[in-house]
């Protein structure tokens, strides 16, 4: 059975920093991080190989946020840094077989619960 989980939500200023961690179960794929703000559509933010040869982010993040893994512990990250309000958003991590299409959301078979990410002004 395949589960993804997501941990590290939080409250943070702007500017401060926030880890966010993703558990993959049941599954070795390329993985993805999407997240949606109230009223918007679902937001390719960053995006890493099986073996993390290969990483994508999204240009709106580029410059403070970093997609990593570490395959023994199954786990992906999102390290975020100098956080802004327009960051606020559910986070949602997601596992693709392959990452031809990595921005788009559709290309990923699986999906975690997400976790809210909120940065106060």
């Amino acid at each position: 059975q395949v589960q993804l989980v997501e941990s590290g939500r939080g409250l943070v200023q702007a500017g401060g920093s926030l880890r966010l961690s993703c558990a993959a179960s049941g599954i070795s794929y390329s993985m993805g991080w999407f997240r949606q703000a109230p009223g918007k559509g679902r937001e390719f933010v960053a995006a890493i190989s099986w073996s993390g040869g290969r990483t994508y982010t999204a240009d709106s993040v580029k410059s403070r946020f970093t997609i990593s893994r570490d395959n023994a512990k199954n786990t992906v990250y999102l390290q975020m840094k100098i956080l802004k309000p327009e960051d606020t958003a559910v986070y949602y991590c997601a596992a693709a077989a392959s990452l031809l299409r990595y921005s788009d959301y559709q290309n990923y078979s699986y999906w975690g619960q997400g976790t809210q990410v909120t940065v106060s002004s």
